[in-house]
């Protein structure tokens, strides 16, 4: 007889082995997306998905939502009402009783009006002139200028650290693939030394040093390794890429593409830096400003008219026989500003010290721009020469590891000298890829400084 037991496992397999498709299909739709992207679609890629950019871009929406409100100002305002009023108690007057054969000097109670009455009404009114508003809409265009290179600025800005962190996990590849080779170097010493112990030709120190070196060099790689799952985390947050999927760089760097286009850099215009183009159209604004409180002395003039209809029905019966009253009229309003407590005369003064101010800060960051350039191009001349330098000293340190290992293996050369010359390859190694990674820094920032990147 077969238990319960056995037969609860027998169905809970069967229902085990029915929902594991589902499960599974789960599982795949929630798959990780590769992306395997060049510099440029990296920086594409950031362009549509970056939070900062989005904002940016959601900035200039609303500022020409902002401008539409402005623009409305100068279009036709037109509005309509009406209302029905019952009145519960009909509103008394007091007039002469005199006139209705009274004593002169007393009055008599009387109650004018209907109980019911409505009215409809139609109102508009168009701005003819008015220097605020005319200011306003003339600043429409900037104010989407400046919004639009804010937005340029950001966009500027998140290159610059795409470059930068796509370039670092570009070096850090070769990085790990010298780590590797030296590591196989390494167990290579490693297992010959162990060897030669076994054979008394060496002392146990040095299988021991040959040890330290390759343990050394693993815990090197898992460092790096973990520096590396870091930066293209770091690299997919800024670019707004979800940091479950995967990512794949295709480009490669070498020496004479760092070195590439820099001439055409080296003249710059302070136009072309982003920052110095907010500046330019923060002056033109605060301009308008000053302006607008100028024109704001001079009256106003809007166009006014009405229309209206008015019924009194002792019964509510508005859609009846009964008379609707018209009434109607077009106007021309003039409003002059006589004084205003010196409010005004404040708030101009206020303006033209906001512009001296913003043309104070024009002029410091053309300086700054001026040092900025000067400094980046020193540093990238700084960079390409310490890389320059760094690869021969790299090659010479590979050729004299090479050497010593050919004079340890024909017995002319001692363990000691063999794991320096390891030692001084992968210091020198190590170096030269810092350097590259310097200099396309220093290359990046040369670009951003003159406005060409």
């Amino acid at each position: 007889m077969i238990s319960h037991k056995t037969r609860a496992m027998k169905k809970l397999l069967k229902y085990g082995l029915f929902l594991l498709p589902l499960f599974g299909g789960t599982m795949e739709t929630k798959a990780q997306k590769v992306n395997s992207f060049t510099l440029k679609q990296a920086v594409d890629y950031a362009m549509q998905h970056s939070v900062q950019v989005k904002n940016a871009i959601i900035d200039v929406l609303m500022q020409q939502q902002t401008n539409r409100d402005i623009t409305s100002i100068a279009l036709p305002q037109i509005s309509g009402s009406a209302g029905i009023t019952d009145y519960l108690d009909i509103p008394t007057t007091l007039v002469p009783a005199q006139f209705f054969g009274g004593n002169p000097g007393d009055f008599a109670p009387v109650k004018f009006g209907t109980k019911w009455n409505s009215n409809v009404s139609l109102a508009v009114s168009q701005l003819i002139f008015d220097g605020q508003v005319f200011i306003a809409l003339k600043a429409r265009n900037g104010t989407i200028d400046f919004q639009k290179a804010l937005q340029s600025v950001t966009e500027e800005n998140i290159k610059a650290n795409v470059y930068k962190i796509y370039y670092q996990l570009v070096l850090s590849k070769t990085q790990t693939e010298l780590l590797d080779s030296n590591i196989n170097l390494a167990k290579k010493l490693h297992r010959d030394m162990s060897i030669m112990f076994d054979n008394g030709f060496v002392e146990k120190l040095d299988v021991d040093k040959a040890s330290v070196l390759l343990v050394n060099l693993q815990t090197e790689k898992m460092k790096v390794e973990n520096m590396i799952a870091n930066g293209y985390a770091g690299l997919k947050l800024l670019m707004g890429m979800p940091v479950r999927d995967s990512l794949v760089l295709t480009d490669k760097l070498t020496d004479d593409q760092i070195k590439e286009g820099v001439l055409e850099s080296s003249q710059y215009n302070y136009n072309d830096r982003k920052e110095y183009q907010v500046m330019t159209i923060t002056n033109k604004l605060n301009g308008l400003n000053v302006r607008r409180y100028k024109l704001s002395q001079i009256p106003t003039f809007a166009l006014v008219g009405s229309y209206s209809v008015q019924a009194q029905r002792n019964k509510f019966d508005f859609f009846g026989k009964g008379d609707w009253f018209r009434t109607s009229y077009i106007g021309l309003h003039m409003s002059v500003p006589i004084f205003n407590g010196f409010s005004l005369q404040a708030k101009k003064q206020g303006a033209r010290l906001q512009l001296r101010k913003s043309e104070n800060q024009t002029e410091a960051l053309k300086n700054s721009i001026d040092k900025e350039v000067d400094d980046a191009k020193r540093n990238f001349t700084s960079a390409i020469t310490a890389m320059d330098y760094q690869k021969k000293n790299m090659q010479l340190a590979e050729k004299v590891y090479g050497q010593t290992k050919k004079k340890y293996e024909i017995g002319t050369g001692s363990a000691t000298e063999i794991n320096l010359a390891q030692v001084d390859m992968k210091t020198a190694q190590t170096n030269y890829i810092t350097a590259l990674y310097d200099a396309i820094i220093a290359k990046v920032d040369f670009l951003k400084a003159t406005g060409k990147l």
